[in-house]
């Protein structure tokens, strides 16, 4: 019996309708921005496996520390007990990141980052004998699939089975020169409910990589300070260099209250969630009474092997050569918009750091179930790229180690797919 045929016996795929779906690719091995399936074929990542990747798949470097890690300390538990590689990773992130942040708070993935954050907020109020219940997010947002996180998502047919059990959450306009006075009145209108303001700086990756610009999430978020409303940055999908910048608020000054982090945290090697907050929020929870503790936690919390690969990617990522790459693939990313931006079937092309996003003219029909994102995608997995599009946008997000090379093989596959498709 084949891998496939094993897979289909017993596996359940996200994001998948099981009835109408492809059998799955039987990938056995990676190495650099490249896949290999079960017959030989070679694949390019070019969205980074879900956008988690960013050093290439199998680093030696992230390999070895983990088989280092594996062999002094695979787990403890991380209520009452403490380990090297976990304070070491939190003194480093914290190193790097905007100075108001001060504690770290280890979980399992982007989701769980995002309702340690919703928790914190809303306990954080609670602690202080204040009711502010009611959130605010951008429309169109995605902050993850647990509830707390797609109650601060945007609605839609992801979430349409739960809405009637998600919280309370009032969206506003992706901010710009025309709105942006408009929605502080708005939040200076609702302050004293709001527990927190939580947003995708720059780019809203789901809802097909919307972008926006820094300086007026700078005065949204500056707003907030001023109004005493906390604010959560889910970087999930933005730190570590996807923006042009180690971390997507590295473009503003203003500095939010809250930071959420996972996928690129461990280069893509393993599950890892982190919530840092400012000093003012944990002390919010210190207290002689033991009900204002934040009574959350995951068996995995801390795990020293998740913690290790962290620490590897880190490494790598502060090295001058990331640097480059990153700055030569955005460089490589702006001359393919300037090229094709013209082009009939392209309505527009967005760029920020790392993330091209191109919207292609389907009229009226730009939902994430229309034909035209299945043809893309199997006309591309047949070209032996990777890419998975969102609803009528294609994206690029690659592995900050793929060749220019390869850049340009998808660049030219993507000129074919416009005139073919």
């Amino acid at each position: 019996m084949s891998l496939v045929e094993r897979d289909l016996k017993v596996i359940w795929h996200p994001y998948t309708q099981m009835k109408l779906a492809q059998p799955p690719i039987p990938i056995v091995r990676g190495e650099g921005a490249s896949l290999y399936a079960e017959d030989g074929k070679r694949y390019i990542d070019a969205i980074s496996s879900w956008w988690v990747n960013i050093h290439g798949h199998a680093h030696p470097y992230i390999a070895q520390k983990v088989a280092e890690q594996l062999k002094q300390l695979e787990h403890v538990i991380f209520a009452g007990f403490t380990h090297p590689v976990a304070v070491e990773l939190a003194e480093r992130l914290l190193a790097i990141l905007p100075d108001n942040q001060q504690k770290v708070f280890y979980s399992d993935n982007g989701s769980t980052a995002v309702e340690v954050a919703i928790k914190m907020c809303l306990q954080y109020w609670s602690n202080q004998g204040q009711s502010r219940t009611k959130m605010l997010a951008f429309k169109n947002a995605y902050h993850g699939d647990t509830f707390g996180a797609m109650s601060v998502s945007g609605r839609s047919a992801f979430t349409a089975a739960f809405d009637s059990l998600l919280f309370e959450v009032e969206f506003i306009d992706l901010p710009t020169e025309d709105n942006i006075e408009s929605l502080k009145s708005q939040i200076s209108n609702l302050k004293l409910n709001l527990a927190c303001f939580i947003f995708e700086p720059l780019v809203q990756g789901s809802a097909g990589m919307l972008m926006y610009e820094a300086k007026y999430l700078e005065q949204l978020v500056a707003h907030c300070n001023t109004e005493q409303v906390l604010t959560i940055a889910d970087e999930v999908f933005t730190g570590f260099g996807r923006t042009g910048k180690p971390f997507a608020c590295d473009h503003i000054n203003a500095r939010p209250d809250i930071m959420c982090f996972s996928k690129g945290l461990t280069g893509g090697t393993m599950a890892l969630g982190v919530t840092t907050c400012t000093q003012q929020i944990f002390d919010a929870f210190l207290s002689d009474d033991k009900l204002k503790t934040l009574f959350h936690g995951h068996s995995f919390t801390a795990n020293p092997i998740a913690c290790s690969a962290a620490l590897a990617s880190m490494d790598l990522f502060l090295e001058q050569a990331t640097t480059d790459n990153i700055i030569r693939i955005a460089a490589a990313h702006s001359q393919f918009a300037d090229k094709i931006k013209h082009h009939p079937k392209i309505k527009t092309v967005r760029q920020t750091g790392t993330i091209i996003a191109m919207e292609w003219e389907t009229g009226s029909n730009t939902s994430y179930f229309n034909t035209l994102r299945d043809r893309l995608y199997h006309y591309f997995l047949d070209a032996g790229i990777i890419l998975r599009p969102l609803g009528n946008i294609l994206y690029i997000l690659p592995p900050y180690c793929i060749t220019n090379t390869d850049l340009d093989y998808i660049y030219a596959k993507i000129e074919h797919a416009l005139d073919e498709i």
